[in-house]
């Protein structure tokens, strides 16, 4: 992604069919700074961007509670139009991920990705970009909040492949699976595809095998080398635009682990029933996060792949509170 080229659209997009000098002084300044925004000669801070997308007519928090799984507390005591709201941003983003590799996937210094994280800086829309597409993966989905990404030049064509692989996946939910599969060196030592390889690995029908790489191969996810399938640079998929289809993958990986657990295949399938007070509850339900997060800070940086696995996990009061 060029982030420079997005930043130009993104503010193009704020701007709107009003004049560079009108929105220049909408934003209280007596100069023309969005022909230098727009030109990249300068660029705005991470949180005169967003006081820019608040005078556009965006409601900046409502905007980035749709974004997450869950409303970050933080949204209710510091507005993320600021300096310090910037900062919890992006630290929310990063969940458990060390510095050295945020900065790694951003390409800036680890002493650039610290001051940003700890709010002693801030970083201009560009690296703003750079972080969030490191620290969260979802860049353009991050984007969306703002404008439509493919009405923007720099971000419209991965826009529509991103579309692409999320309507795939809710029709597939095996997809990921597949694709994980494909990575596995197991797989790239094979000296030619082999039909139903896949499927004996994950346990799945050799007829899924075959119908999700149909799939994967027609969205151009996948493409075949020297007889053996790879796979294509993808973004993290976000099913979550989708209430319904994200309903139903929850529902179809629910349904896996439970057909795994029938048969007592390999894994851990554990339960507690309890009682606990409100206020308890709301702190398991904080740790269940957090779980989550620790867990995908270890998935990331795990190697080399040699298991595709799946987790379900589940908290839910039974007496309907």
């Amino acid at each position: 992604m060029d982030h420079e080229s997005l930043a130009k659209d993104l503010i193009r997009a704020l701007r709107g069919r009003r004049s560079q000098v009108a929105f220049s002084r909408r934003l209280g300044f007596r100069t023309n700074v969005l022909y230098t925004w727009e030109s990249g000669r300068r660029w705005p801070t991470a949180a005169t961007f967003l006081v820019a997308a608040r005078r556009a007519g965006l409601d900046i928090a409502a905007a980035l509670g749709r974004f997450f799984p869950s409303l970050p507390a933080w949204l209710a005591r510091t507005d993320p139009a600021s300096a310090e709201g910037v900062a919890a941003l992006l630290t929310e983003l990063r969940g458990m991920s060390p510095i050295v590799d945020v900065a790694r996937r951003a390409g800036r210094s680890r002493y650039a990705v610290a001051r940003w994280l700890s709010g002693a800086a801030e970083p201009r829309l560009p690296d703003f970009l750079r972080m969030v597409d490191a620290c969260s993966l979802r860049l353009l989905d991050f984007v969306a909040l703002f404008a439509d990404p493919a009405a923007l030049p720099a971000a419209s064509a991965a826009w529509r492949t991103l579309e692409a692989q999320r309507r795939a996946v809710y029709e597939e939910p095996l997809l990921p699976a597949v694709l994980l599969a494909l990575e596995l060196p197991a797989y790239r030592a094979l000296p030619r595809h082999e039909p139903g390889w896949i499927a004996r690995r994950l346990g799945f029908p050799v007829e899924d095998e075959a119908r999700c790489l149909h799939r994967l191969a027609e969205a151009g996810q996948i493409r075949k080398r020297r007889g053996r399938w790879s796979v294509a640079p993808i973004r993290t998929v976000d099913t979550r635009p989708d209430q319904d289809a994200e309903h139903r993958l929850k529902r179809f990986w629910a349904g896996v682990g439970l057909e795994r657990l029938t048969r007592k295949a390999e894994g851990r399938f554990s339960f507690n029933v309890f009682t606990i007070s409100a206020a308890d509850l709301a702190k398991l339900s904080e740790l269940h996060v957090s779980y989550y997060e620790s867990m995908r800070a270890v998935i990331s940086e795990s190697w080399p792949p040699e298991r595709v696995v799946a987790v379900n996990l589940q908290l839910f009061p039974l007496d309907g509170g």
